[in-house]
């Protein structure tokens, strides 16, 4: 038996560099150092993860979970298990803010061993790829254009799109998601693609809509979706490129993903452990054994290698625009749930075109809810020292 047990998610992207590279690693004994468990996709956007934490010694999570990490004291602070140099480091040489994404009350709660964001994906043989949103209308009138609307997805899109027209939503409870007129104008937009999307398309995940867009070629364009690098490859594989923006040349909106590494306070991580964890974000290994293992790297070095890019078909510089103006979302405690009940509010007044101010209301009255449990938030960690 593995000293430690991780988790990670049950896709090629999720788990194939972690399972090759912990079948090398040995602890100081010689026996395996660690095992890793797999969920779906699903169980990765909503589980709570202090019943996770309760369960495994590392785990691989998107940064939206820190808030209800911190509040239950699940997650080991970084600073106290990595050494400095290398924090900064990944501080400095990761790509756009995922680095930033994993820190909470400016501490690092999880490394960035993946980075995504939602970007746009095209079929090759499409003559025109839009650039702005009144692009993406246009076309969507003459050929099948997609949105990302199940699960989480109708709101992380309507948040990316109002950070193209100029509004971040705001990551502090209790004035709001942002203003109405920046909602009305996002769904207004949303809405009407939503009225033309191909069948059944709405209530795909990202992998689901990427896979039937490879294979079944009725999906000609997504304007916004997670970027897999998985399926910009091989037989059907499909093209990325930037997110659209609301002007020619203005900010691209989109709302980032990918996922860290977190180890659990149930844990007492070895030097062994350490190191194994550190190796994984080594510019070598992120730039050769991460890709070769169907994983998307985080560091800014990788994204910009030739030969990387050259083995996935320009899928890092065709977006790395994208990722560099990402947003990145709350970190409060009680904002998974609250996202995937937003998402469902906005994806029906999307899909019937109507309703949208009663949908914007509900949504700012959910966010604003969350104020008192983000209060308390500051991390129990305090009773260590960083380390030095």
């Amino acid at each position: 038996m593995a000293r430690y047990r991780g988790l990670t998610w049950d896709h090629p992207r999720g788990r194939n560099a972690l399972e090759a590279a912990a079948a090398q690693a040995r602890d100081a004994d010689g026996e395996q150092l660690i095992e890793w468990d797999v969920h779906p996709l699903e169980g990765f956007e909503s589980s709570p993860i202090d019943e996770l934490a309760a369960r495994y010694d590392v785990i691989v999570l998107d940064h939206p979970h820190l808030g209800d990490a911190l509040a239950a004291d699940a997650l080991r602070p970084l600073d106290t298990v990595f050494d400095a140099e290398l924090l900064s480091s990944l501080a400095d040489g990761c790509v756009g803010p995922s680095y930033r994404s994993y820190l909470a009350h400016g501490r690092p709660y999880a490394l960035p061993l993946d980075a995504a964001t939602q970007v746009a994906v095209h079929l090759p043989e499409l003559e025109r790829v839009p650039h702005t949103w009144q692009d993406v209308a246009a076309l969507s009138r003459e050929q099948p254009v997609a949105l990302s609307l199940a699960g989480p997805h109708a709101f992380l899109s309507f948040c990316s799109l109002a950070v193209a027209l100029g509004d971040e939503p705001r990551t502090i409870p209790g004035n709001g998601l942002l203003a109405r007129e920046t909602g009305r104008r996002a769904l207004d937009i949303l809405a009407d693609i939503a009225s033309r999307v191909p069948a059944g398309t709405a209530e795909l995940n990202p992998i689901g809509l990427l896979d039937r867009m490879r294979s079944e070629r009725d999906i000609a364009y997504i304007p916004l979706v997670y970027g897999y690098v998985t399926a910009a490859t091989g037989q059907g594989g499909l093209r990325f490129t930037d997110a659209p923006s609301a002007e020619p040349g203005g900010r691209i909106g989109s709302t980032i993903g990918g996922t860290g590494i977190a180890i659990t306070r149930r844990s007492e991580p070895d030097a062994a452990l350490v190191a194994h964890l550190a190796s994984l974000l080594a510019p070598t290994t992120q730039a050769g054994f991460i890709p070769d293992n169907a994983g998307q790297p985080s560091l800014a070095s990788a994204w910009d290698d030739d030969a990387v890019n050259a083995g996935a078909n320009d899928f890092y510089r065709g977006t790395r625009r994208t990722i560099d103006a990402s947003w990145v979302r709350p970190r409060v405690a009680g904002y998974v749930p609250f996202q995937a009940e937003a998402s469902a509010i906005l994806g029906r007044a999307m899909l019937t075109g109507r309703g949208f101010d009663e949908a914007l209301a509900r949504v700012d009255a959910l966010l604003d809810a969350l104020a008192d449990a983000a209060a308390p938030a500051t991390p129990h960690a305090t009773r260590e020292r960083p380390a030095s």
